[in-house]
């Protein structure tokens, strides 16, 4: 039997490196698109030439269509994106260039090349502004974004709906809540602190005070490692049914803060935290756990690593890489 052949976009990033792997463990024929002129290859560096590349912007809708037709896979996993919040408020247009219309040429260089099914990454952030009573999230809570950078996802996930709706397209979409892990960029909450703990470290070590630099500590977020999650996408593009959407998430949810605790009780190293202003967000979502009951009963996924043991892993990460 062939090797499936599945597309990545964004495989060069956090999550689609390894889903990367994922898919060359399970003997996959995996192509990744790029852009070769900007995309760093460091997350992908121990796998690269198991890998076949196609170039591309994905905000060119010609240089797509010859990707997507080049590669014939039979899954396209969808996951090239600005992806940092926080940016997007800076850069708002740049993120919806970005975001929208590369989904969109995405969906089109599918439909007009052979109908693969296509799973494309939501995130939790679409549902935004949730009170207290909507708690858990299921996948039929009204999306009320609350950043630039969730505009550009829920407009991408209907898209996704529309393209199904409208052409038979075979899209699955996933909404994917906060995931961490090895290689999380440093920019991100757990990874900030997981870099910042272990120079304390080194600092205690040669004798020196240590601090830490902290945003909204009150924040909570369901958080879900990165092995679990790209589990998630495979057995959505094998298993899940055109048309929908899957929260995929722990179903618990952690304050900031307690995620600050357990990295500094994994390390033991004592010292100083400091709330910087530049670390807050215009508009934050106070509370983002999902319900994952959808993904249990329809891809027979359920997260299965524990925070504590995903955080030590982030720290021996970047104990290696500093």
């Amino acid at each position: 039997m062939a090797a499936m052949r599945a597309l990545i976009t964004g495989i060069t990033g956090f999550i689609g490196s390894h889903l990367a792997e994922y898919g060359l463990e399970r003997g996959a024929e995996v192509w990744g698109l790029r852009r070769s002129w900007r995309s760093r290859m460091d997350n992908v560096a121990e796998f690269e030439d198991s890998v076949r590349w196609v170039d591309a912007n994905l905000t060119d809708a010609h240089a797509v269509m010859r990707a997507v037709a080049e590669a014939e896979a039979e899954i396209i996993f969808h996951l090239g994106a600005e992806s940092f919040v926080a940016s997007s408020w800076a850069s708002p247009a740049a993120t919806i260039h970005a975001n929208v219309l590369g989904t969109l040429h995405v969906l089109e260089a599918a439909r007009a090349t052979g109908w693969p099914r296509v799973v494309i990454a939501g995130s939790s952030e679409e549902y935004g502004l949730v009170q207290p009573d909507e708690l858990p999230i299921t996948e039929a809570q009204p999306l009320r974004p609350l950043s630039p950078y969730a505009v550009s996802k829920v407009a991408a996930d209907l898209f996704g709906a529309q393209f199904h709706a409208s052409y038979g397209l075979p899209v699955v979409r996933l909404r994917v809540f906060n995931t961490t892990g090895r290689r999380r960029g440093e920019v991100f909450m757990t990874s900030s602190f997981a870099k910042q703990v272990v120079e304390a470290e080194k600092r205690h070590a040669s004798g020196r005070p240590a601090t830490i630099l902290v945003g909204n500590l009150d924040a909570v977020r369901d958080l879900t490692d990165v092995r679990d999650v790209v589990r998630a996408y495979w057995l959505a593009a094998e298993g899940g049914q055109p048309g929908e959407v899957y929260n995929i998430c722990s179903g618990i949810g952690f304050s900031v803060r307690e995620v600050l605790e357990i990295l500094l009780g994994l390390s033991g190293v004592p010292v100083t935290v400091s709330t910087e202003s530049t670390r807050f967000r215009p508009a934050d979502v106070p509370r983002l756990i999902g319900d994952p009951s959808k993904a249990a009963r329809e891809l027979r996924w359920k997260a299965e690593i524990p925070i504590r043991q995903t955080l030590a892993d982030l720290l021996d990460y970047w104990r290696q890489r500093l």
